[in-house]
């Protein structure tokens, strides 16, 4: 593992770099990529994150591989020496690779590794009519309570019926009013990579504060035995178990923190931790460690990896 300098406060896209290349599908679906279209634009996002990538598995003398990378992201409107939100950034950079990447069929699978599909049922309270909509999402926010939590339980709240009264009434096609309503989301598909997002941090009277709250999280779980409840009918997947191999950590308070980041290595299935230029081999013990307390580093982002038969790409058409 390489390593990455703090560069103008860039430990947020350092940590989420981390992450990135230990999400080696995305490395082999960049790696398959002609980027001739796209050689010499200095905002291409995903142009950058190629060479990053590649950078960060040479062993050329480099020190900032990244470097090009966050002068992309700065032309992008993520300014350098400005502290960022680490999801915020994650669900940015997907979404710059899928608008600016040339060959769409690359772009669209890139995507797919982390596209998590739901249904989403809406049940108007005076008439009772249901209206049903489908959409994706590339991260599951998971909100977390300022009591005890647990991985599982945050899942649940996200997927539990919500009655929406008052100014968050939804309008009813079939009255034509406005009315109370109530609302449900269940799952039609889960995706390669299971990324998930612990809300710890709160608005409130103009200020923001974070959570420091203990939130427990398994190294391996399974979707089909600790969440029957949240499958649609049209839900067809068989494996829906995953492992972790990914933490983004923040340490700190809202306004003034750091991140760090903890990856499972690919071929020796080792933790290390990653801390901007410093790399050290670490243990399950300390991811754990994470969980939250007050004022200690706690997990931020999650990311999981389904288990089951080796992923390949898609092969690429022809004519």
């Amino acid at each position: 593992m390489r390593g990455l300098s703090n560069y103008c406060l860039s430990c947020c896209v350092n940590s989420l770099l981390q992450t990135f290349s230990a999400t080696w599908e995305i490395a082999e679906l960049l790696e398959r990529w002609d980027v001739a279209g796209a050689r010499g634009d200095a905002r291409n996002v995903a142009l950058h994150l190629k060479r990053v990538l590649e950078a960060m598995r040479g062993d050329l003398p480099q020190l900032t591989p990244h470097r090009d990378f966050l002068h992309c992201l700065d032309q992008n409107h993520f300014q350098l020496n400005v502290q960022h939100d680490a999801d915020e950034v994650f669900l940015s950079i997907l979404n710059f690779i899928h608008q600016q990447m040339d060959n769409r069929v690359l772009a669209g699978e890139i995507q797919d590794l982390y596209k998590i599909s739901v249904e989403t049922h809406l049940q108007c309270l005076k008439c009772n009519s249901i209206q049903t909509e489908t959409s994706y999402m590339l991260s599951l926010p998971l909100y977390v309570k300022e009591d005890d939590n647990s991985l599982e339980g945050c899942m649940n709240s996200f997927f539990e019926h919500q009655e929406l009264k008052g100014i968050n009434s939804c309008f009813c096609a079939h009255c034509g009013t406005k009315n109370p309503s109530r609302q449900g989301v269940k799952l039609l598909s889960l995706p390669r990579i299971l990324c998930m997002n612990l809300k710890r941090f709160r608005n409130s009277r103009g200020s923001t504060h974070k959570l420091d709250c203990r939130v427990p999280f398994p190294e391996t779980f399974d979707f089909s035995q600790s969440l029957q409840d949240v499958f649609s009918e049209n839900f067809a997947q068989n494996e829906c178990r995953y492992t972790l191999y990914a933490v983004v950590v923040h340490s700190g308070y809202a306004m003034f923190g750091h991140y760090t980041a903890y990856v499972r290595h690919r071929e020796n299935k080792c933790w290390y931790y990653a801390d901007d230029s410093h790399v050290q081999q670490t243990s399950w013990e300390e991811v754990q460690r994470t969980y939250g307390g007050r004022h200690s580093r706690t997990a931020y982002m999650l990311m999981y990896r389904r288990d089951s038969e080796e992923w390949r790409p898609r092969p690429e058409l022809s004519g």
